[in-house]
């Protein structure tokens, strides 16, 4: 797998990634997403790209499923992951529509982060990669992108407590309850993050993100 050159600065590829790289070869479980994707979201977003942060928890422990993007999906998949579906649901509700699928490249070819706390999974172990060493990398690029203010979507406490490091006081901060189903009707639902996220990037200059687009 090749590292993401506009991140290789990151202490952790010197000072983690050897012993990570070597934990995950020596699993004998099957480790998602294809090797090929662990580092997509990064390489996807350069640090000067990025303008929107989306934290996820870890990819999609079912095989063909995650494609290294938070909360993405590979084309194919169907049905979507139940929490990508909520988050089109209020995707529909707040601009009127969708993508056609669950692959959300397109949001970061447009500089959305869209980062996970453990960019491994052991196939069907949710959880099972939390801790072997993922968080200080998660840690190292948000300090990174606390250089200049930044559009922070941060769904569920586990992104919060996460992005609590992250002290610019010019981030546009969105905190919700998850898009899980156990949580979406708390405080997801009506959240309106998706224009919310457009009209503080077209007050600061900026081009709106193409939300639906493939």
């Amino acid at each position: 797998m090749s590292l993401p050159s506009a991140w290789d600065h990151l202490r952790f590829f010197s000072d983690h990634w050897p012993a990570l790289k070597t934990a995950l070869e020596d699993d004998p479980r099957r480790i998602l997403p294809p090797r090929a994707r662990i580092f997509a979201a990064l390489a996807a977003c350069p640090p000067d790209r990025v303008r929107v942060i989306v934290l996820g928890q870890d990819p999609y422990p079912t095989p063909g499923h995650a494609n290294g993007l938070a909360f993405s999906t590979a084309p194919d998949v169907t049905p979507l992951p139940a929490s990508l579906r909520n988050i089109y649901k209020e995707m529909q509700a707040d601009i009127g529509s969708a993508p056609a699928n669950g692959n959300l490249q397109n949001w970061a070819d447009q500089g959305v982060l869209l980062l996970n706390t453990a960019l491994t999974v052991p196939a069907g172990e949710a959880g099972g990669h939390l801790d072997i060493g993922w968080r200080a990398l998660t840690d190292e690029v948000l300090d990174t992108l606390d250089s200049r203010p930044r559009a922070l979507l941060l769904w569920g406490r586990h992104a919060q407590r996460l992005a609590a490091r992250m002290k610019t006081p010019d981030h546009l901060r969105i905190e919700t309850s998850h898009p899980s189903p156990l949580s979406a009707y708390h405080s997801f639902f009506g959240s309106r993050p998706f224009s919310r996220v457009n009209d503080w990037l077209m007050s600061r200059g900026e081009p709106p993100l193409d939300w639906t687009g493939s």
